[in-house]
């Protein structure tokens, strides 16, 4: 053994790194920040071959890779001496490895550094050794300068023809040849001997030749060398003699043979004669190991691979011809170089929690203990095993690790799950001593672990099925004596996502449109996403499918469109999926004398059912198909009915593919069957078959193991063993009870039982709390069934006896407090230790004429230490609070601890109870708020901060201060559009507390007092003047209109009378004067909007135009004037007036 103390030592067998400790050995995670911290010592990972043979041509390269923290250095010892490298200049080492490699581009003979050699790797905490590399160079010595004489022999005669190739390094491969380059031909008779030698059992005259050859090829130089040819001369006679077999190699009646374990052994045995003998092998007192054996050389070598110490004996081979026959036996010995047993494996370990300051060592023949391993007792020892044949080495570290709880996976993860769902929440970690680990919920209880939860010793926590209210925050906690380290895992249970509505089969005429719905529930918070398939593959829409969110549409359906749809709806963890198959029918369908046109429908039930080739546990069901009804039968459904358990109920067998009619059913021994068939297509199942006849099946031992198998205590003295009753079709027989075993686990007593037909058993007058080895059989008539896993149940608990004991407090600021207290032993918690759980209440505030509330909390703390202790937050400042601790199984609570008041300190106070902007006029905002629920210390005073706002401009902040009576405040506004975001608080001498933001909002009031105000508003005075505007132009047209008339020749119209009426031959009546065509009167507005000229213009009443008004307004014009105007002008139009002549003719 080699240490840091460089202590040596051999042993001739296996040896055995321990460690002598309750704990097991730490598993290191494979962490990166674990690793970059972890101190290791060093560990050889790579090294160059024990047996190292290098090719002379190249350089020479020793591998020697190490790894460790700190980063090891590296030495070498050459033929057990420091080999100091730096003074050859052929040698170097490559940067941050051990590798060596030795150049010849400046000569040097690659010989010269032949020898053994061992790498050495260090850091500050051991040394790890490589194994002994012996390296020797490649050698292919030429053959020796011989001069062979021709041999002579007679016909029939047997002969050895040697090869001796030169002796390599490795050893070279020889093969015979000719000198036509081609392998001599070998067989029964003639064939090549593992020492290469060319052995003849007899020699035919056809065998003469003068060029056989023995060639050498050498594997690292890749050449190969000739032997000089052999000239074989034969002496043929009339007849030749036949003879008894006599054996060429081995000689003599019998050889011993030495191998190595796990390597493969070869015999040989070639034999003369003639005829050739046939050669056979058996093994002496028992048979050869037929999985390992193999004939090679027509049956003249015999191979074992892999040897074993049962594989010694005595190997026989013999030789025979029809003239006799001859054996040889070979004594084989198989011997080992040392291997190991149990190899030494790398230790991390914890330091000892009671340990000492120097830890003691001990060596044991092959073992090493240690005890109270303590913080530098890491170094690396080395297990040497040698013999004559072989050595082995191993190097293995004892690395004392002390590292506080770390969490190794992603911090506040978000899980999903689906409802009903079993889930897994993780939470890796680790620590040196390896942490307890704990889940809690919403930061509440007193651990998760049992029932609906299992947290398995990886820290996973499983929540069996998961339910809305398994929602929330779950946080694992890992405590050591070193500290604590915590992770949270936000776990959301969402609703599963469901078709509800899901595509039906359909039959459509090609040319129609068919639809298929979708229609899908899910949970409001998961996005999903809908997809279509057809037949399996993606469907492209293109521009005639149509697709929305709950259905598809295929418009004009052709004979491409036939298939299976199917809707696929996901969301981001779970999904569902529906199909339904389209058929297309041709237009001819829609004539009624077309019979395969028809819509395919349901099949006919099979029929004719009949059973046949019945065994224990099978028999063939064979049936005949119904009608498919023009829709392929895709699948048989097969039911059965049994009248012992269960009579006249049908359940599903098993399914087969619509191509089959005759299948063998796997059946349940000691069960009445009989069976039905139902034969499925595209548009849904048939009807069932009839029954076919019963078949019984024999009964026999059980086959299932009960599960579910647990033992708990519902007493104090007693353990309830329970577990689930074998289904009736696992009954396999009559009269089934189940055969219950326990005992106590520490005791190491005998197994007692019990044989009942329920589901549970009783133990009574057990000691409180003390684990039971339990297993369970089923048997009934026929015999017993398989015995399950040990499971470990526990006795009942009690009320402990013990209370924690010098409960204190320290370090107690606003909010927490540090709690200290004595444990108790943890045999008096007569039970599983659950806990220390602390009760606590608030017995007043400071605060005068504060009424509080005095519920009791309570707060589990989980710890084995000696001094434990724990933080207490969430506490309400300036307040007095009581608390007493007691400690707590899975089902009682001990004596209660001393009681302990502490005083919370001041602290920032609570956001004011409510804070309330008005607005009571245009130009102020009136704030009210009432003092905190909580104010947390003495109030001091408010302090207001405001700034205005617009859009996401923000103004310069204001502060106001208030005296702690004062709870309103009323802001005078700049500007009546102006916004302001306000930020009240209250303060305590501690500081000011939260922050209570509120924004001026678009009051309702402020419509109400801009409606009020209208008529000082702009656009409201423009409004009102435009419309007034508008009002008056039209009373003025309208005014022109009315005072207007149109054009009167008056001296032709005062004589005449008024025109008859005149009845139209259609039965209207015609209204007409002298002037028919004249033109209507009175002004018309153009569509521009111009006035068109008037037809009753004033200046037509005067001379040329001059008409003119009397002093007294009367007009002063000459009718004739207007006359003779009339005559020569006609219907013509007079000129526009202006609306300034209009406005005088008002006048």
């Amino acid at each position: 053994m080699l240490g840091q103390g460089g202590h040596v030592a051999l042993v001739h067998m296996s040896l055995l790194l321990l460690l002598w400790r309750e704990a097991a050995p730490i598993e290191v995670p494979q962490d990166a920040k674990i690793l970059q911290d972890l101190k290791q010592p060093p560990t050889i990972v790579k090294q160059s071959v024990k047996d190292y043979i290098v090719d002379p041509r190249d350089n020479i390269i020793i591998e020697c890779e190490a790894k460790g923290n700190p980063v090891p250095t590296f030495s070498w010892r050459r033929n057990g001496k420091f080999f100091n490298i730096g003074k050859d200049p052929r040698v170097t080492m490559r940067k941050r490895s051990g590798t060596l490699e030795i150049g010849f581009r400046s000569g040097g003979r690659p010989e010269d550094y032949e020898g053994e050699y061992q790498c050495f790797a260090s850091n500050d905490l051991g040394v790890a050794l490589s194994n002994k590399i012996l390296l020797r160079v490649s050698k292919a010595p030429l053959w020796p300068k011989e001069v062979l004489e021709p041999v002579v022999v007679p016909e029939g005669t047997p002969l050895v023809l040697p090869c001796n190739p030169p002796p390599g390094l490795p050893p070279p491969f020889t093969f015979w040849m000719n000198s036509a380059m081609t392998p001599i031909p070998q067989d029964a008779r003639v064939s090549m001997g593992l020492n290469g030698d060319l052995y003849f059992s007899n020699v035919l005259a056809r065998d003469a030749h003068t060029d056989y050859s023995c060639s050498a090829r050498f594997l690292f130089t890749h050449t190969i060398q000739q032997k000089n040819p052999f000239t074989l001369k034969v002496l043929t006679s009339r007849k030749v003699a036949e003879s008894t077999p006599t054996f060429l190699s081995p000689s003599g009646s019998e050889s011993s043979k030495m191998v190595l374990r796990d390597e493969p052994l070869l015999l040989e045995c070639i034999a003369a004669g003639l005829p050739t003998p046939t050669i056979k092998w058996f093994k002496k007192g028992g048979d050869l190991p037929w999985s390992k054996v193999k004939y090679e050389n027509y049956n003249k070598t015999l191979k074992v691979i892999n040897m074993s110490e049962e594989d010694a004996g005595e190997y026989v081979c013999m030789a025979n011809n029809h003239l006799g026959s001859i054996r040889h036996s070979i004594f084989v010995q198989v011997k080992a170089a040392p291997y190991w047993l149990d190899k030494p494996t790398n230790l991390v370990l914890a330091p000892d929690e009671n340990g000492r300051l120097n830890p003691s060592r001990q060596v044991l023949g092959d073992t090493i203990i240690f005890r109270s391993v303590q913080m530098g007792s890491s170094a690396v020892y080395q297990c040497n095993a040698s013999n004559q044949h072989g050595y082995l080495l191993a190097n293995a570290f004892v690395s004392v690790l002390d590292m506080p709880p770390r969490m190794l996976g992603p911090k506040n993860q978000l899980i999903k799950v689906i409802e009903n769902n079993r889930t897994f929440l993780e939470c890796p970690f680790f620590g040196s001593p390896l942490p307890d680990l704990r889940w809690f919920k919403n930061g509440q209880g007193s651990g998760l672990d049992g029932g609906h939860y299992r947290v398995y010793i990886n820290g996973t926590l499983e929540i069996k099925r998961a339910r809305a209210e398994d929602e929330g925050t779950y946080t694992c906690v890992a405590n050591s004596i070193l500290g604590s380290a915590e992770n949270q895992v936000r776990l959301e249970v969402k609703e599963p996502t469901r078709i509800v509505r899901a595509p039906e089969h359909q039959s459509v005429i090609r040319g129609s449109k068919a639809h298929f719905d979708c229609k899908v529930k899910s949970d409001p918070s998961l996005p999903i996403t809908v997809a279509w398939t057809k037949d399996d593959k993606p469907l492209y829409l293109g521009w005639r499918l149509k697709k929305d969110e709950e259905s598809l549409t295929i418009p004009n359906v052709n004979e491409g469109d036939e298939g299976t749809y199917t809707c696929t709806v996901k969301s981001e963890i779970d999904q569902d999926s529906a199909s339904a198959r389209l058929t297309v029918l041709d237009e001819a369908s829609l004539h009624p004398s077309v019979s395969s046109a028809l819509p395919p429908d349901r099949p006919d039930p099979p029929i004719e059912l009949d059973l046949s080739e019945a065994a224990a546990r099978s028999v063939r069901l064979t049936w005949i198909p119904g009608n498919d009804h023009r829709s392929p039968i895709t699948q048989y459904l097969v039911q059965f009915e049994e009248d012992r358990y269960e009579p006249g109920r049908w359940q599903d067998l098993s399914t087969y593919l619509g191509d089959l009619n005759s299948v063998i059913l796997q059946l349940a021994p000691f069960v009445n069957y009989q069976f039905r068939v139902i034969a499925i297509n595209s548009v849904g199942p048939s009807q069932p078959s009839r029954p076919s006849p019963r078949y019984k099946t024999s009964g026999a031992a059980p086959d299932a193991i009960p599960r579910g198998l647990r033992g708990w205590g519902s007493k104090k003295d007693n353990m309830e063993i329970t577990w689930e009753p074998l289904l009736d079709l696992e009954r396999n027989g009559p009269n089934l009870h189940y055969n219950v075993l326990w005992r106590r686990n520490d005791l190491g007593e005998e197994w007692s039982n019990v044989t009942t037909v329920g589901s549970k058993h009783v133990v009574h007058n057990t000691e409180t709390y003390v684990p039971y080895e339990i297993k369970i059989q089923a048997r009934n008539e026929f015999g017993q069934g398989p015995e399950s896993n040990v499971v470990i149940g526990y006795s009942g608990e009690d009320k402990p006896t013990d209370a924690p004991s010098d409960l204190r407090v320290s370090k107690v600021d606003s909010t927490k407090a540090n709690i200290h207290w004595k444990p108790v032993d943890l045999s008096s918690v007569s039970g599983e230790f659950k806990e220390y759980r602390l009760y606590y209440w608030r017995e007043s505030s400071l605060v005068p004429t504060l009424v509080v509330s005095k519920e009791k909390k309570t707060k589990g703390f989980y710890s084995i230490m000696a001094e434990p202790s724990g933080i207490l937050g969430d506490l309400v400042p300036y307040s007095k609070y009581k608390m007493f601790m007691v400690v707590a199984n899975n089902l009682y609570e001990g004596p209660r601890s001393n009681t302990v008041e502490i005083t919370t300190k001041e602290g920032v106070p609570d956001a004011p109870k409510f804070f309330r902007i008005n607005r009571r006029s245009f130009d102020t905002i009136h704030l009210e708020w009432d003092k905190p629920l909580e104010p947390n210390g003495i109030l001091i005073g408010y302090q207001l901060k405001y700034q205005t706002v617009n859009g996401s401009r923000v103004g310069h902040p204001k502060l106001e201060t208030f005296s702690p009576n004062v709870t309103e405040f009323t802001l005078r506004l700049p500007d009546r559009s102006t916004r302001y975001k306000f930020y009240l608080s209250a303060l305590t001498q501690v500081g000011a507390g939260e922050v209570f933001a509120e924004e001026s909002p678009h009051f309702a009031n402020e419509a109400y007092i801009d409606q009020v105000d209208i008529a000082t508003q702009g656009w409201f005075i423009g409004l009102m003047c435009a419309i007034a505007l508008i009002i008056l132009i039209l009373l003025i047209v309208c005014f022109i209109k009315r005072s207007r008339g149109g054009k009167y020749p008056v001296r032709d119209k005062k004589d005449l009378p008024l025109d008859p009426v005149d009845q139209k031959e259609d039965g209207s009546f015609d209204y007409h004067s002298d002037e028919d065509n004249k033109p209507l009167q009175g002004s018309q507005t153009s569509l521009d909007g111009n006035v068109k000229e008037s037809d009753d213009s004033l200046v037509d009443y005067g001379e040329g135009g001059d008409g003119q008004f009397n002093e007294d307004g009367s007009f002063i014009g000459q009718y004739t004037v207007k006359k003779d105007k009339d005559e020569t002008e006609g219907n013509e139009s007079s000129e526009a007036t202006s609306p300034v002549n209009a406005i005088y003719s008002l006048a």
